[in-house]
């Protein structure tokens, strides 16, 4: 073997300087999380945030017009209220459309569908218009002008949404839970390992689930989160959980799962609950010596998902309670970002209980498996699991009680 001056084989400081600027490359500091452009989208037109923000930015550019046709208050006040009166009708014969229309919109790419809104307000400014000549011989605006006004207020909330879309995208979002997730815990990996190693000899099949379970969760952790879940798939996310986590906290951590009226064909995001099971474990469970019991209601009601989900609270939690509202926060966005104000979290403390309530729109539209997404990573484990190792009491993480 060759050697140089230095001592090293030939080629050891090539492979060294290789190294060196490798390291470099992977510098702290440099980011680790891979953002993908986000093709702009247009908004669902058959969500009320959505509606009730054209409503608003529609009456508010109409007064704005108003104000620049006559900026006296007085003779203000009387020309919104000419302008609203040609406004508001076509606003409404449009927002009817869109609302038909929302599902062929969401399918289609970008241009195609702005390119469809702005025929849509045309065709509808044309409709109204023609309805108001009927009854008005002289109608109190020109169709130009007011067919020029309505395209411009299209483009404004178009633009408006987009850039709404791009300030809650998925991938701030993404970036905003990867950083949460690569923050988990060392005891709970540590803690787990452990109580998976005490198994291995006295119960090899059930250690050898318990590992399954683990790698499934911190796959499914660090998939992409941008499409929406079967709500059976995420709680079969949380089921592993718990059960990895009773492996650790033994009698201390019991479970009540009410899902007897839980509607399993619901889409949600991914991520929704697991956050909120693990908020609970470690701030209601961990801090006490005594058992504690973490329930799990999920229910539909009057078209809405329901989950509220109860731990132990003690008002000395300590640092125990300090993190309780960075897993909420994070939920909180993503809820907005994929259902805006049909969804809603709120969280309170209630007969010694810390109780969170995640309402959400219970929609069925199951799309297809993207490659990369929680879904089809809960697909391939469902397929990758042995079928020699059946799941027993551990994979339930407790007791499962249904009321009506």
């Amino acid at each position: 073997m060759l050697a140089d001056n230095t001592g090293q084989p030939a080629g050891a400081g090539t492979r060294t300087t290789c190294a060196a600027q490798t390291l470099h490359i992977r510098a702290p500091g440099a980011s680790i999380i891979r953002h993908k452009a986000i093709a702009p989208e247009l908004p669902d037109f058959r969500n009320l945030g959505t509606i009730l923000r054209i409503l608003l930015a529609v009456n508010v550019l109409t007064a704005v017009a108003a104000l620049v046709r006559e900026p006296h208050f007085d003779l203000w006040s009387a020309q919104w209220l000419e302008f609203t009166a040609s406004v508001e009708p076509h606003l409404i014969v449009e927002l009817a459309a869109l609302y038909a229309i929302a599902p062929w919109l969401a399918r289609q790419d970008f241009r195609t569908g702005a390119l469809a809104v702005a025929a849509v307000t045309v065709a509808s400014g044309i409709v109204v218009y023609v309805m108001i000549t009927r009854h008005l011989p002289q109608p109190p605006f020109g169709l130009l002008r007011h067919l020029i006004f309505a395209l411009a207020a299209c483009a404004f909330l178009i633009g408006y949404f987009s850039l709404r879309a791009k300030a809650l995208s998925p991938a701030i979002a993404e970036s905003r839970l990867q950083a949460l997730q690569a923050r988990i815990r060392p005891h709970f990996l540590f803690n787990s390992l452990n109580a998976v190693l005490s198994l291995v000899r006295s119960d090899p099949k059930q250690a050898e689930t318990a590992l399954h379970d683990m790698a499934d969760l911190f796959r499914v952790l660090m998939r992409s989160n941008r499409e929406l879940v079967p709500l059976s798939d995420e709680i079969e996310l949380c089921r592993q959980y718990l059960a990895i986590e009773k492996l650790r906290l033994t009698d201390r951590l019991q479970v009540e799962w009410h899902l007897k009226n839980m509607p399993t064909d619901a889409l949600v995001p991914p991520l929704v609950l697991q956050p909120l099971l693990e908020n609970a474990v470690y701030h209601g469970i961990e801090p006490s010596s005594t058992p504690g019991v973490v329930s799990i209601n999920i229910f539909l009601k009057s078209g809405e998902v329901h989950a509220i989900i109860r731990n132990p609270y003690q008002a000395d939690g300590g640092s125990h309670h300090a993190g309780n509202k960075m897993a909420i926060g994070n939920i909180r966005e993503r809820l907005m970002l994929h259902f805006d104000a049909e969804a809603s979290l709120a969280s309170r403390v209630r007969e010694a209980a810390y109780e969170v309530h995640v309402r959400m729109p219970y929609k069925t539209a199951k799309p297809a498996p993207v490659p990369g997404t929680t879904q089809m990573a809960l697909e391939q484990m469902a397929a990758r699991r042995p079928a020699a190792h059946p799941r027993g009491p551990l994979a339930d993480g407790g007791a499962e009680i249904t009321h009506g």
